[in-house]
């Protein structure tokens, strides 16, 4: 029994060393260059990043299924899903580095996810359609004044994008206002919620619509022309508008990172994270998925920084509300029709 017994730990150890040099990130990301960043860190850093991918649901799904102890990151969009993710227990505390903390904005980031990117939801609009008195001025909360009404179009109620919007118009509005805007929002669309971001884009350059709620980096890829022709001359008939410039300034989100309840890499997991937010991966991921960067002294992509470098954002939101707020602003949309 004591010979099996050493030979039992003496496996454990070898074990445990064979894999002590490696990261565990759970991804619900799509980016091929996500993969070569992962590679960069290795030859960096020796360690290896294995690499589970899949849609935000299936990805959360397994984690939980798994109860700790495999995963060590998760890497998502949006910090409506981080912080939901949170609040079923599946993410720690100690992501909050020297590093991350300098780096990261304290409206970005938590002590068990941080921001790796951000993104901005903002409006885009026909310019033959639209003038410009009636964008002056233009705020999320005035996407419900009736002169809007059949022109307008965004994305199903639940949408992430959307949920974590409305979210932060509770925190900044309250619910009842908020539950408001959802009823002038529904009158005014165009057609019935459908489609992704590119799919809002393509309705107004198509005159189905004078104005869209779509992120920043959408009608970015579409210009690039990596989805195909038809879109990048769909992308030229629209023009970027940044909303709230006379206050707390356009609605921002991020990507986000989280150490995973359990983890059993925990601190090359922080190694990662913080490889992530150095400027060579920045410029890595703002030229490959025209976000924009996390960090400061990092530009955006040009096709970004052609919609318009120096609007306000809004860095007084917190994204942590994004998680907080979110079933109220699912309720706020549903309780209005909002398919």
């Amino acid at each position: 029994m004591k010979i099996i017994n050493t030979i039992a730990i003496i496996f454990s150890l070898l074990l445990g060393s064979a894999f002590a040099n490696e990261v565990n990130v759970y991804s619900a990301r799509h980016y091929d260059s996500d993969i070569q960043l992962y590679d960069k860190f290795t030859a960096k850093t020796g360690i290896k990043v294995n690499v589970v991918s899949g849609k935000s649901g299936a990805i959360e799904k397994r984690i939980i299924e798994e109860g700790g102890g495999t995963a060590d990151l998760y890497i998502t969009a949006d910090a409506g899903r981080c912080g939901a993710f949170k609040a079923k227990g599946m993410l720690q505390g100690g992501l909050a580095s020297d590093a991350i903390k300098s780096a990261v904005p304290k409206n970005f980031r938590t002590s068990s996810w941080v921001g790796i990117a951000k993104r901005a939801r903002i409006v885009y609009f026909a310019p033959e359609r639209v003038s410009g008195a009636e964008l002056a001025g233009l705020t999320y909360e005035s996407l419900a004044d009736p002169k809007w009404k059949g022109r307008l179009v965004i994305r199903k109620s639940n949408n992430i994008y959307n949920q974590s919007l409305v979210a932060s118009l509770i925190k900044n509005n309250g619910k009842k206002a908020t539950e408001a805007w959802s009823e002038g929002v529904v009158s005014n669309m165009a057609r019935t919620p459908k489609g992704n971001d590119r799919a809002q884009i393509m309705a107004v350059a198509a005159g189905e619509a004078d104005i869209a709620v779509a992120n920043t980096y959408y009608l970015a890829l579409m210009l690039s022309g990596k989805k195909g022709a038809e879109q990048q001359e769909a992308a030229k008939k629209v023009k970027p508008f940044f909303p709230n410039q006379d206050d707390r300034g356009t609605h921002m989100n991020i990507s986000c990172a989280g150490l995973v309840k359990g983890a059993p890499n925990k601190s090359n997991a922080i190694n990662l994270v913080e490889f992530l937010l150095s400027k060579e991966a920045q410029e890595h991921i703002v030229n490959n998925t025209f976000e924009y960067p996390m960090i400061a002294g990092v530009s955006p992509h040009e096709l970004v920084v052609n919609m318009g470098l120096d609007f306000k954002q809004d860095l007084t939101t917190k994204v942590v509300n994004y998680g907080k707020n979110q079933a109220a602003a699912v309720a706020a949309m549903t309780g209005a029709g909002w398919n």
